[in-house]
């Protein structure tokens, strides 16, 4: 059984130095590959820096909207450069968050759709996220090309929201969220996701699943990821680990 972890931030402090130690981990659970997503120009290239490092780690890169007030056309141009470096796979991550609302919303959203023209120029997915502005987030998806595919990370939408999305060339990653006890909105969620727009991840070191709840996560831990869409869905972790790893090999164009 093979497993992947689509969004974690291997880059990130508590793995610094020890991002072999955790990759080891993560493989004596299944886990064969793993994509580092970045949010700022230093988080984009320490996500490169590990992709040429670990064969088994992949990178994204963007402007996450916390600093999306930053982006202009110097910013644009290192993006560029870096989503063109050979191990990134995605424009990630990007999108609109309304709950922190570190950038004036216009301009998130006006910085949100030109990374989306941006990705589709260079032919690549996009990785999203929406917090507390799916209303937003469909409206410019609907108006933007998504042809070469988009995936709303640690999805917690409701089921009508899941519905909007679908009827895009969308597809859903479910997080550590999907094992919590009260997230039974995501619950509903899951159950209605086909398997063949669904994927796994674990934007570690936050959002740690059941059984770990309350510890760092870590890349590993998408294995109890897939473990709760199983009983959520009544199917076996296999399945969900088959489906999963198509799944993301295919929107990433991994191989």
């Amino acid at each position: 059984m093979e497993l992947i972890d689509n969004h974690t931030h291997l880059q990130d402090k508590p793995f610094q130095g020890k991002e072999e130690f955790y990759l080891e981990r993560a493989h004596k659970l299944g886990v064969t590959k793993v994509i580092c997503a970045g949010q700022d120009p230093t988080f984009n290239q320490q996500a490169i820096a590990l992709s040429q490092r670990f064969d088994q780690v992949y990178a994204m890169v963007g402007y996450c909207p916390d600093i999306a007030k930053a982006y202009n056309q110097k910013a644009e141009d290192l993006l560029i450069e870096q989503l063109q470096t050979p191990g990134v796979v995605a424009m990630g991550e990007i999108g609109l968050d309304y709950y922190w609302d570190e950038t004036p919303r216009e301009k998130q959203k006006e910085v949100f759709a030109r990374q989306i023209e941006v990705a589709h120029e260079l032919k690549m997915p996009v990785d999203i996220h929406t917090r507390d502005a799916f209303a937003d987030c469909y409206e410019i998806l609907r108006h933007s090309n998504l042809e070469y595919g988009a995936v709303l990370h640690s999805f917690n939408g409701s089921v009508e929201w899941l519905a909007k999305f679908l009827a895009l060339n969308v597809n859903f990653s479910y997080s550590g969220v999907a094992s919590f006890t009260k997230a039974t909105q995501v619950h509903e969620s899951v159950k209605n996701t086909p398997l063949d727009r669904l994927l796994i991840e674990t934007d570690a070191p936050f959002l740690t699943p059941k059984p770990y709840r309350g510890k760092q996560n870590e890349p590993g831990n998408v294995y109890y990821v897939a473990q709760a869409i199983a009983e959520l869905k009544g199917i076996p972790i296999q399945e969900v680990a088959q489906a999963t790893y198509a799944n993301t090999m295919r929107i990433y164009g991994l191989n």
